[in-house]
């Protein structure tokens, strides 16, 4: 094998691979995933909250197969996949009456964590049908809240996994790409923000960024067991200013490519946004950077 192969940041040598033919050797009735299992416990490799890299292993096991390198055992069961023919959340019922009026009028503000409660469809459904990308299953860690005011529900926030290469926020941090592998659990995502269309209350918005920025940690650590130091979104600057984020003092990192996550073509396919990111404590760089 003229050079070692790479998947995920890990690198494959021709030593590796050997073990992948040893394991597959002495385990000749095992299937993919049972494989996948063994190889996954052999290497400790493992997630930030300890479960196994399963899917990134079995992705690593296709790789060398059709490259080859080894030959896996024949599929057994394609079990069926709920997001492929997902159903959009329906709409529920919900009082549309108008909320206007100061921010200290409708005080206090409440923040709900909804997801695996019996909200979550609430959540789902006001995204769906209000927000104006719709309603996306988040894949990996995430949160979803939604905020209310006088026993009503005024806003949804939704905060999932970074993605993993945004090259103005790495300037921004300054961390090698070891670093950047390592220490990515540790930024969160602000995937989607929704003001519910009937509510008017003038410095919400930032109002419930600010909230956020206060207990977004403490949640993800009691679900996830380890904390956020970081947080970023995306702001579409031909539909969005982005005030509130700016107003709520998130700072301006720079801009996407365009291209997406899976470009090949390295030509914009998408519209340019811009990157903003919110420091969760002074010490984010030090943090962050630890290889």
């Amino acid at each position: 094998m003229p050079a070692p192969w790479q998947y995920r940041g890990r690198v494959i040598t021709a030593k590796d691979i050997a073990f992948i033919r040893q394991l597959m050797a002495e385990c000749p009735k095992a299937s993919r995933r049972a494989l996948s299992a063994r190889l996954c416990e052999a290497w400790q490799w493992r997630q930030a909250n300890g479960a196994l890299r399963d899917m990134v292993c079995r992705g690593l096991l296709l790789m060398l197969d059709r490259a080859g390198e080894i030959e896996l055992p024949p599929v057994r069961y394609t079990p069926p996949n709920p997001l492929a023919k997902r159903q959009p959340p329906a709409a529920m019922p919900i009082d549309t009456t108008p909320i206007q009026g100061p921010l200290s009028q409708i005080q206090p503000v409440e923040f709900q964590p909804v997801r695996r409660t019996a909200d979550e469809p609430l959540f789902n459904s006001l995204m769906e049908h209000h927000h104006y990308l719709g309603y996306e299953q988040p894949v990996g860690e995430h949160l979803k809240y939604v905020a209310w005011a006088q026993g009503r529900p005024i806003a949804c926030l939704a905060w999932s996994s970074a993605p993993r290469h945004l090259g103005s926020r790495d300037r921004f941090i300054g961390w090698s790409a070891a670093a950047r592998r390592r220490n990515l659990c540790f930024i969160a995502y602000n995937t989607r923000f929704l003001i519910l269309p009937w509510v008017e209350v003038p410095h919400l918005a930032s109002h419930l960024l600010g909230g956020m920025a206060k207990r977004l940690s403490q949640d993800w650590e009691r679900l996830y067991q380890h904390p956020i130091y970081f947080l970023e979104t995306f702001v579409d600057p031909t539909r969005f200013r982005g005030t509130c984020y700016r107003a709520a003092n998130w700072i301006r990192l720079g801009q996407t490519t365009g291209r997406g996550k899976d470009d090949q073509t390295n030509r914009p396919n998408r519209s340019i946004k811009e990157v903003l990111g919110y420091p969760l404590t002074r010490r984010f760089r030090e943090l962050l950077q630890e290889a």
